[in-house]
């Protein structure tokens, strides 16, 4: 009894979660939170018995309360080298590519890295995985203005730039569906930036009784085939 009583509160502690807008995984819609990744973690807690509370941050505010907060989950990650050793991880949920986008109709269609390192610009997000691992790569023609993903495709039809990058081919979608960007607008250029598996991290002092519950969740959901449900319902429906 006395040993049950002292676990209580460990498992009974409520977590914090955490997520950006960065559809279509996670984002807002009419108000209510949504998204591939947002179905599979409420999924997850509806297994798991949890009913953590879940905020949507800018991108640089979630990845600070993670890294700082006390029993954090922030969701959806890419799992990276310098990012293992930080976390504890759940996961993968997808695997994903970023490749860079320019006009169909562009007088220069680039085909190459070193093409691509040669273009007046490449837009991205003003922070995020893609700027910093662009110019982790030597990039030095990095234009980090956009605040938001919607921003990169309006500087793209409006003429302020002819590449962007910070979306998979998902997102891309999504977000062509959500501006009205007629099919074949867009052209992907053929040079993958970046390819990892998106997951689910916890702060360094999460229980692991937790983080293992979550993954047995997810492998549970695996397995009936509910993930892959989830993935095709929004691959199907991009602009939902």
């Amino acid at each position: 009894m006395l040993c049950l009583l002292l676990c209580l509160p460990a498992r009974a502690a409520q977590y914090q979660v955490v997520t950006e807008e960065w559809a279509p995984y996670n984002y807002q819609q009419d108000g209510r939170l949504t998204g591939m990744a947002t179905d599979i973690v409420r999924a997850i807690m509806a297994l798991t018995g949890d009913d953590f509370s879940v905020a949507v941050l800018p991108s640089m505010r979630a990845a600070l309360e993670l890294r700082t907060r006390p029993r954090t989950i922030m969701y959806s990650m890419f799992r990276t080298p310098e990012r293992e050793l930080l976390y504890k991880w759940v996961g993968p949920i997808v695997e994903e590519s970023i490749y860079p986008y320019q006009l169909a109709n562009a007088a220069e269609p680039l085909d190459s890295l070193a093409q691509l390192r040669r273009a007046p610009q490449i837009t991205t997000r003003h922070a995020g995985l893609v700027p910093q691992t662009l110019a982790a790569q030597g990039f030095d023609n990095l234009d980090r203005s956009a605040a938001e993903s919607q921003q990169l495709y309006r500087m793209l039809l409006a003429g302020r730039t002819a590449v962007i990058a910070g979306d998979t081919d998902a997102g891309v979608a999504y977000y062509s569906g959500q501006l009205g960007i007629a099919p074949g607008t867009l052209r992907r250029i053929p040079v993958e930036l970046y390819r990892s598996s998106l997951y689910i991290a916890f702060s360094l002092d999460s229980d692991d009784a937790v983080v293992a519950a979550w993954g047995r969740a997810l492998e549970q959901l695996r397995r009936s085939g509910e993930v892959e449900r989830i993935q095709r319902r929004y691959e199907q429906a991009p602009g939902r």
